[in-house]
């Protein structure tokens, strides 16, 4: 196929080659242009060749694209991404009665649709454009511009240039017929029946990596009628592409002696890495919320002759508990358990998962017996023996410890080792395999169980024992077929290269080297030269992830649409867009509210460990209210400020201090609630604590702890802030401890490190603290009162804040917009809280004598925060005294079974219509009329907007409709839907069987009349009815 660009309005025209209409494909084009005024948006038409005039078009390129990746916008502008280099990799499965061959991606160029900014056509300088070519076109040719794989040079990057390097690394493959799934295995493609398996939107969304940018376009072709969407597929202008490895060896076996001809066999390899927890190896560690586990993989060997085809599937992925390793990384791997006591929920959705997919799963635990390793191994043993009853002995673990097996009987030995274990070797006889006749597709027996094998990376251990347990399961299923075949040295040695290569192209992608054993893996035997190969890729490795990595893991979040400050690309469709905007209104209708308590702390601890100072008064200090859900503590100097902190800082304080507050709330008279630490965080002196009612771990999400520096112009973490947010259902909440410049005087150092920290304190895909909805400041700001010292101290003890408060100066910089701008605070109705003589009440009578303060507060922004107590509690044991603040807070929980019923109602009613009624006028008569300010109020419980007798009706708002007179989008006050949310099956079937009521008319009665009934069902439109795609 080519691309052309046309301008004015541009166009970019994805059409088929005469060479592709030779092998029988359509003669169509996919037509592409950005919405007017809009840089996510685009319009997309499917057309005939001959209704579009490629005349006045030129050819953006000489070279046969090979399909369409899909659609992205970056830096509000729109991008179209095309493969203009593959190679075919070969048949996986030859014996299918289909061809099932793969290509490998070399190359993938964005092309703009909003700018001719990024043109570059000196790869078409042959294919110059006809007269008919509006005029600019020279100028066109002239822009500056690299696209991304380019050797043209250019003084600015191509804004899709880290993406490119990303899908044009060669680790990216699209199987090249659309009537067979390459991100399926064998197994689940074959138990589809025909018209599923040869639909192109029937795929395994975990392991395609461009769906995020492909599902506009897919969403455009499930709107196509079935004649359309076949020719669409048939075209194959859509891609699906995996990311992983693909391997396949073609070879001759012996024949039986009464066959004289040998038998051609193909061995394959496809690892299809996961995209739901992507990224780089010291930024994407352990699990998430939801038990997607990085660098995971599933990794499926596939062997067919003639007669019968093998399939043995496994997959490996990091230690599924929430772990990261911080700070620069070389060769002794500092590792901490984020969330030590609430990783179970997590844990345990990660092995449901894999028990629901694969059935049994035997995980195969390599870590060894260091410190860091041991820690990671007791704790996934611990939490899979917390979780008995959940997995009803589908799930079992094997832990084997792979260094010291090589220290005790070599590469060589490990391979027996591993088959003295018996859980490993009981396993292998009962998950079996998958195995199918080649001829008919017709399965005979399925693989039952899967192994799950991980090391720290998951790279060149785990692949290492994968080959032994590959080859290991093959061996059985050559045993039943053919035995003489196990000896047949050739079909072992593609077996190991495939495995060496597996683990190189896993390794390059997540680490940035090849792996590690594999010169063993490919020869068998451990050489001096793969050694020396072993210790230069550590080196190179240990540089790449420390210093490459970020920008690298920037761009696969942007790739895959992790980051916050992202907007999907959309195809134009009035009508979604219309239900969007009134499922947008209607959100009450599927998502309650809930209300939470919480409480947030902070305490400077001038470098002293826990005392024993009670700490219930500051922790619970109103015995009347409710155990809090969240208890957020932020502390500063939590260790001294000296130069051996800053540089290598001791956490052993901050572990002090949890189980000091651990302890506070387990012995707690009257408890009502049960507390776990969440999670924590510290930059030198300032620690963050966040501990959370253990019931609720299981509906708080994505918790993820940041810091930022701000001592020594950022040099230094002795000044700066820590950070934690989390989703508690649907509601995101980001709380900040933070300790500023130091100083009376230095307001402004205050103000600029406020500024820095608000701008540069970044938590994963690009959230900051702005983005969240709720955020809580808790800190010590180290704002003064401008006031002289024996003026603040009478003031003081006259308990007159309202004078200390006028010489505030955080209020001063809040009001001058300088600081905190959209923050409130509570009333300061509490004595200044620094600085005090240690172990008394009574403010410095030190050598500084420092002037009392607020230093010491706590700031607020969110519309679901409402503030009920602010004040500080009377400790001892700092020269600060601890704040705090509770909160009553709003959270949404929206049921998204219950909003998907919705959406498909106010779909089928706006579709549905009447006897000689067209759809299209239909659509085109929907319009909202514009808001006017004479408006009515909004109704309450107590009144509707139409009781009211004084409004005018022709003020009333209305939808303007010819025919049909109600607004399909209107909610019913009596449907199910309105009511709470419920995910029933019941209440889902009554949800989509809904009508739409007739819009209220206005009525003089007092009491509020109930709504009037809905119209009667109209039909359903056919085919020929539906909007155009």
């Amino acid at each position: 196929m080519h691309l052309y660009l046309s301008q004015n309005p541009r166009t970019l025209y994805l059409a088929t080659s005469s060479h592709d209409e030779r092998h029988g494909h359509p003669r169509r084009a996919l037509v592409f242009r950005a919405a007017e005024g809009k840089s996510s948006q685009a319009v997309v038409e499917f057309l005939r060749k001959d209704q579009v005039d490629l005349s006045g078009t030129l050819k953006v390129t000489n070279r046969m694209i090979k399909g369409c990746l899909g659609l992205i916008s970056v830096d509000e502008e729109m991008f179209l991404a095309v493969i203009v280099s593959a190679t075919d990799i070969g048949n996986t499965r030859p014996s299918s009665p289909q061809p099932e061959s793969v290509a490998k991606i070399h190359e993938v160029a964005f092309y703009s649709l909003t700018s001719s900014t990024w043109d570059d056509f000196s790869s078409a300088y042959d294919a110059l454009p006809s007269a008919s070519f509006p005029d600019q076109t020279d100028a066109i040719l002239r822009d500056a511009y690299s696209q991304p794989n380019s050797s043209a040079t250019s003084l600015v990057e191509h804004p899709c240039s880290p993406l490119s390097k990303i899908v044009s690394a060669g680790t990216f493959y699209y199987a090249l017929a659309p009537y067979w799934d390459l991100s399926s295995r064998l197994s689940r493609r074959l138990e589809r029946d025909e018209q599923t398996a040869k639909d192109l939107g029937t795929y395994d969304e975990r392991f395609v990596w461009n769906e995020y940018i492909v599902r506009s376009l897919l969403d455009f072709r499930d709107r196509l009628d079935a004649h359309e969407r076949e020719e669409l597929d048939r075209c194959q202008f859509i891609v699906l592409a995996i990311q992983g490895y693909v391997g396949v060896f073609t070879l001759a076996l012996p024949a039986p002696p009464t066959h004289g001809s040998p038998t051609v066999a193909t061995i394959s390899l496809i690892s299809r890495l996961g995209w739901k927890r992507a990224g780089t190896r010291f930024n994407t560690r352990g699990v998430d919320d939801d038990g997607n586990c990085a660098n995971f993989v599933e990794t499926e060997t596939i062997f067919s002759t003639d007669q019968n085809c093998f399939s043995c599937v496994q997959v490996r992925g990091s230690v599924p508990l929430f772990w990261e390793q911080q700070g620069l990384q070389t060769f002794g791997q500092r590792i901490q358990i984020t969330r030590p006591q609430a990783s179970q929920p997590a844990f345990e959705r990660h092995f449901a998962q894999l028990t629901e997919e694969y059935g049994y799963v035997h995980a195969i635990n390599l870590l060894g017996s260091k410190e860091n390793e041991t820690i990671l191994t007791m704790a996934y043993d611990r939490s899979l023996r917390n979780a008995p009853d959940l997995f009803e002995h589908n799930v079992s673990i094997t832990h084997f410890d792979f260094h010291n097996a090589v220290k005790l009987y070599g590469h060589e030995g490990v391979i027996q080792a591993l088959r003295r274990q018996e859980n490993i070797t009981d396993n292998v006889d009962k998950f079996g395999f998958t195995m199918a006749d080649a001829t008919s597709n017709e399965i005979i027996t399925l693989q039952k169980g899967v192994f799950r094998t991980n090391c720290l990376d998951c790279l060149d251990r785990t692949n290492f024992v994968q080959d032994i347990l590959s080859r290991t399961t093959l061996e059985q299923f050559l045993m039943l077929i053919r035995k003489e075949w196990l000896h047949q040295g050739t079909l072992w040695s593609y077996h190991r290269e495939l495995w060496a290569e597996n683990g190189d192209a896993l390794s390059r992608i997540y680490a940035g080297t090849g792996a590690l054993n594999t010169s063993f893996t490919r020869s068998g035997k451990r050489t001096l030269a793969g050694v020396l190969s072993d210790a230069t890729k550590s080196v190179s490795r240990a540089y790449i992830n420390n210093f490459q990595d970020r920008g690298k893991q920037i761009a696969i979040d942007m790739f895959l649409g992790n980051l916050s400050t992202q907007r999907q690309v959309t195809i134009f469709d009035p009508l979604h867009d219309l239900v969007n905007e009134a499922l947008n209104k209607r959100l009450h209708e599927y998502s309650t509210t809930k209300h939470c308590t919480i409480f947030v702390g902070t305490w400077n601890l001038n470098g002293r460990p826990p005392s024993s100072e009670f700490l219930l008064p500051w922790l619970f200090p109103r015995s009347s209210v409710q155990d809090p859900d969240i208890i957020a503590l932020g502390f500063q100097e939590i260790v001294p400020l000296s130069a051996q902190q800053i540089v290598q800082t001791d956490a052993e304080k901050k572990r002090m201090w949890e189980t000091k507050i651990l302890n506070t709330l387990a012995q707690r008279p009257n408890k009502s609630a049960e507390y776990i630490l969440l999670r924590s965080h510290q930059l030198v002196g300032t620690a963050l604590l966040v501990f959370v009612r253990k019931e609720l771990t299981a509906v708080i999400r994505n918790v993820e702890a940041a810091s930022h520096k701000t001592g020594l112009r950022g040099m230094a973490g002795n000044k700066g802030a820590v950070g934690i947010r989390l989703d508690y259902h649907d509601t995101n909440f980001c709380f900040v401890t933070a300790h500023l410049a130091a100083g009376h005087s230095n307001i402004e150092e205050r103000n600029i490190d406020y500024r820095t920290i608000a701008s540069g304190l970044h938590f994963l895909r690009g959230k900051t603290i702005d983005s969240h909805q709720n955020i809580i400041w808790l800190a010590d700001t180290n704002y003064r009162i401008e006031l002289e010292n024996e003026r603040v101290r009478a003031l003081a003890q006259s308990d007159d804040y309202d004078a200390l408060l006028a010489a505030d100066q955080l209020r001063q910089a809040m009001d001058d917009g300088d600081a905190f701008t959209g923050y409130s605070e509570g009333p300061l109705l509490f004595r200044p809280t620094y600085k005090y003589d240690l172990g008394t009440d009574r403010y410095d009578t030190g050598e500084k004598f420092r002037i009392p303060a607020w230093t010491d507060r706590i700031l607020y922004k969110g519309a679901d925060l409402d503030l009920s107590v602010y004040s500080r509690a009377e400790l001892k044991s700092s020269d600060h005294k601890p704040v705090f603040a509770l909160f009553r807070a709003t959270v949404r929980v929206i049921d998204h079974a219950t909003r998907f019923a919705l959406s498909r109602m106010l779909f089928d009613n706006v579709t549905s219509t009447g006897p000689g009624e067209k759809l299209d006028e239909k659509l085109a008569s929907l319009t909202f009329s514009s808001g006017s300010k004479d408006l009515p109020p909004p109704s309450s419980d107590d009144a509707a907007w139409w009781d009211i007798p004084v409004i005018p009706p022709e003020k009333l708002p209305y939808i303007s409709s010819k025919s049909p007179p109600y607004n399909p989008f209107d909610s019913p006050t009596d449907s199910p839907i309105s009511s709470s949310p419920s995910s029933s099956e019941e209440e889902l079937y009554q949800a989509l069987t809904l009508q739409a009521p007739i819009a209220p008319q206005p009525l003089q009665a007092v009491r509020r009349p109930p709504p009037p009934p809905p119209p009667p069902r109209t039909r359903k439109p056919s085919t020929k009815d539906s909007p155009p795609g």
